[in-house]
């Protein structure tokens, strides 16, 4: 499996309606290979943020946490991970609930299997919100602000490592797992997948 490369265009999301944005399809974590449900997200920017849109076709929710910081990942759940410097050792971590519960961690990774998970940590401008659409796809609208990230406006063509992810419980209780750049394990947390989030004005 090689890296992904996603190019993010500067524009702004309350003029240029989000189904004008390319669509980029998430696959099975470990095979890459399809997944059963549909997900797709598409993203851009603005000077103070970075926005990403999950499109989720969904069939059956398991969704009963309700505070802050609670083990999201335990249930239906899409994530967000981005390293603002690529190393690969220090990341933040997003996940959103299908109840539009959210999880914001710094994450502290040695590469080589040990990592620190760090919940004390919070993104003030972390803004989300879930709905569903017409057509019973499930959205989830994720606002990440830049100086929460401790960055100014990215200039075109800077890079960022980062990865998104989805979790998602069918009917029958099995656990299906996706990524943008897969993985090759049921294991979100190898930054050496990430893919490269490019900055590029549109």
């Amino acid at each position: 499996m090689t890296k992904m490369n996603y190019e993010c265009g500067f524009i702004e999301v309350l003029n240029i309606p989000w189904e004008k944005m390319q669509a980029h399809s998430l696959s099975e974590v470990v095979t890459g290979q399809k997944l059963r449900l549909a997900t797709q997200f598409r993203a851009c920017w603005t000077k103070e943020a970075l926005h990403v849109r999950f499109e989720c076709e969904d069939d059956h929710v398991v969704a009963t946490m309700e505070r802050r910081d609670d083990p999201l990942y335990l249930e239906d759940v899409v994530e967000v991970f981005i390293d603002t410097v690529g190393t690969g050792s220090v990341y933040y971590e997003f996940e959103v609930s299908p109840r539009n519960v959210v999880f914001d961690a710094l994450i502290h990774n040695d590469l080589v299997g040990d990592k620190k998970v760090d919940v004390s940590w919070d993104a003030p401008g972390f803004h989300t919100e879930v709905w569903l659409r017409e057509d019973g796809w499930r959205i989830y609208d994720l606002r990440f602000s830049f100086a929460d990230l401790g960055q100014a406006t990215p200039s075109p063509g800077a890079e960022w490592g980062w990865n998104l992810y989805r979790i998602d419980d069918d009917v029958e209780g099995q656990r299906h797992y996706a990524a943008w750049s897969p993985t090759g394990e049921v294991n979100f947390h190898i930054p050496q997948r990430f893919g490269t989030l490019t900055f590029v004005k549109g």
